[in-house]
């Protein structure tokens, strides 16, 4: 299964759902999952140093279409059955090939392995054709006007929304639901103890309980 986490608002909490749908996956299937980070902040998220050497963004723009296996050789051990292949620091190719080598990135995660991907927020056209040949388009919002309006506008629907609590918001899943159209997969809700955890590098090997919960629901 390939999983594609993406948002339209920076802050949005897109890398740590990423990071404990990941987490969550690895440890559900013996072939264990993959992480790859489009956004530039998986590996901190999950505790790790910044891997060295060339990433996935490498990879895409490499001039000779290099193949899965080459992509393979990135990846790096977040823990147990859970590899991570980093950004990286080379550009994204340019925007007239974004479009096809978001296409080759996703014909190449298939496999045996789940595959998450962080597309990040405001995602570039390499992330949103991802998404949409992902078996799962995961949009992460949280209940703010804002937000919605640009999710309403952006050019991919998801296949569900990951939509990230807070007190005291007038929006709610059913506003949610009715004005993309899609259902509302999980809810997440805003939790300082997660915040601590990703503080003191500790997601990879313990997701805190509330957010287990509300992301086994949505894979």
């Amino acid at each position: 299964m390939l999983v594609a986490c993406w948002s339209v608002k920076g802050g949005s909490g897109t890398t740590v759902v990423t990071a404990g749908l990941a987490v969550l996956l690895a440890r559900s299937c013996a072939a264990g999952a993959l992480a790859v980070d489009l956004a530039g902040d998986l590996p901190a998220v999950l505790g790790m140093a910044d891997p060295p050497g060339p990433g996935v963004a490498d990879w895409l723009a490499a001039e000779s279409d290099l193949g899965p296996d080459a992509l393979g050789r990135l990846e790096h051990q977040a823990e147990a059955g859970l590899a991570v292949v980093a950004r990286g620091d080379a550009a994204l190719p340019e925007a007239r090939r974004q479009a096809e080598a978001g296409d080759r990135l996703a014909a190449a995660l298939a496999g045996p392995r789940h595959a998450v991907v962080d597309c990040g927020s405001n995602a570039e056209p390499v992330g949103l054709a991802v998404a949409a040949a992902a078996s799962l388009s995961l949009l992460v919002l949280r209940p703010c006007y804002l937000a919605l309006r640009k999710a309403l506008a952006a050019p991919l629907r998801p296949s569900g929304v990951i939509l990230i609590t807070e007190p005291n918001r007038s929006l709610g899943r059913r506003d949610i639901e009715s004005t993309l159209g899609v259902p509302v997969r999980a809810e997440v809700l805003w939790d300082p103890v997660v915040a601590r955890c990703v503080d003191a590098g500790l997601l990879a090997s313990r997701v805190p309980r509330s957010l287990e919960r509300a992301l086994r629901k949505a894979a």
